[in-house]
């Protein structure tokens, strides 16, 4: 095999004039990748939210509250 050689590589990508592979569509594209990877990634994570943010439950106040005096 020759360095120079692509002919067991192929990049998908497709020449204009027709002389390799035509480009896969979009829409075939995502389907794919959904296929493998799932529909997608959350719209935002807990990384990306303020910690501070309002979320269901007590927040730090009330825990420290309920400290018992002989741990406090």
């Amino acid at each position: 095999m020759h360095p120079d050689d692509d002919s067991d590589h192929q990049s998908g990508t497709g020449a204009a004039d027709g002389s390799g592979p035509a480009p896969e569509p979009e829409w075939r594209r995502r389907r794919r990748l959904a296929a493998v990877f799932g529909e997608g990634a959350p719209e935002q994570t807990s990384d990306d939210r303020d910690p501070r943010e309002d979320r269901p439950g007590k927040d730090d106040d009330w825990y420290r509250a309920q400290v018992p005096p002989h741990h406090g």
